[in-house]
């Protein structure tokens, strides 16, 4: 700004600015719904992993270097302070985001994380109150983090889903420490149900066993990176496999899903992994692919906007760039979206509107499914 008006490097840096901020209607999507829009609602993120919607219509989107940001309806955006440190190594950092149903009384948000530990690392669970006017989270606390701790950056898990009752569910990969995914004694390749406190939730299926994890509710997971709970609150996941092998697994109570004892892939040095694909005792997949797609976010489509489509399963594919829809009583991959837009999509989600959105981690941008 020289002599109160803008020179001309500084108007072009306004106006592309203004353009990666505001929603941008994409090319077309060719469906079997037909013709969608493809609206990007922000862009210029660094590694984004997930997102949540706010009551207000602005949503939150984290990167995984550790930043936190909002959004505003107009593409905006506007970084949060006050995240706890993260542990921004390999695959893990900043990662998944949970805006509760109470968020508009409590303020509430909840996060999964990498935190240090002794000997590494490990997934943990940040609660946090989201202060909008000062653009700050305060009351910040880890509730909970899985012990011990493990070295390396692979395979945090780190979905996060709000149960019908309250309670949370967590994701935790098996870190790359195959063998821990069947020792009850860690939380390593479990899905957890915790307190918002952070405690083990009332009526988990190991919490009388002496010497297990109280948190663990499913066991036998590689690196679950999706869930979501379907209209009648059963829970789902999906899970990386190896060299092919990747899961859609309906979630028991308990239930062991056999990593790394059985397997539909392979080791990536082509060995066979553990005893085969079956074994009595432990359970099969709704769907596995082969190759590995590998998965990232899962929503089970529930609202009107796209009435043929309810009940289906939708998952991000980081490898092939596209969005799985799965369908059928004998769950199958009906429908690849591929367009430019899913270049390694790492989390969808459905709005309140019933419009699908999804992060394209390539492109560093959010973007809008619509009619």
């Amino acid at each position: 700004m020289r002599g109160g008006k803008m020179d001309r490097r500084g108007f072009v840096a306004a106006v592309a600015a203004a353009t990666l901020a505001a929603p941008v209607l994409a090319q077309g999507a060719s469906t079997s719904q037909g013709q969608l829009a493809m609206t990007r609602m922000a862009s210029g993120f660094q590694t984004p992993w997930a997102l949540g919607f706010l009551p207000d219509g602005s949503f939150l989107v984290t990167e995984r270097r550790g930043r936190l940001y909002r959004v505003e309806k107009d593409g905006s955006k506007q970084r949060i302070a006050g995240v706890p440190d993260v542990a921004d190594s390999g695959q893990g950092g900043l990662l998944d985001v949970l805006v509760p149903r109470d968020f508009a009384q409590s303020a509430q948000i909840f996060m999964t994380l990498s935190k240090r530990q002794p000997g590494g690392s490990g997934t943990a669970v940040a609660r946090a109150r989201l202060d909008l006017a000062a653009a700050r989270l305060r009351d910040v606390q880890i509730i909970f983090e899985i012990a011990p701790g493990s070295s390396g950056g692979r395979h945090f898990g780190s979905r996060l889903v709000e149960a019908p009752d309250g309670h949370l569910f967590v994701t935790v990969g098996d870190r790359g420490d195959r063998p821990s995914a069947q020792d009850l004694a860690r939380h390593n390749g479990s899905i957890l149900k915790i307190t918002r406190a952070g405690a083990p939730a009332p009526g988990n299926p190991l919490a009388d066993r002496p010497g297990a994890a109280a948190e663990i509710w499913s066991f036998g997971h590689r690196n679950p990176q999706g869930m979501a709970l379907d209209s009648r609150g059963q829970l789902w996941a999906v899970e990386h496999g190896a060299r092919g092998g990747d899961e859609v697994n309906k979630i028991t109570k308990g239930g062991n899903y056999g990593w790394p004892v059985i397997a539909y892939g392979r080791h990536y040095s082509g060995g066979t992994i553990g005893e085969g694909t079956a074994k009595p005792g432990l359970l099969q997949p709704e769907h596995y692919w082969d190759p590995s797609i590998a998965p990232s976010g899962m929503m089970i489509y529930q609202g009107s906007m796209f009435p043929d489509w309810r009940g289906d399963i939708f998952v991000g594919s980081l490898k092939f760039d596209y969005i799985s829809r799965l369908s059928g009583n004998t769950l199958r991959e009906v429908e690849a979206l591929k367009m430019p837009e899913t270049k390694r999509v790492r989390d969808i989600r459905e709005a309140p509107d019933g419009s699908i959105w999804f992060i394209s981690e390539d492109r560093g941008a959010v973007f809008r499914l619509s009619q």
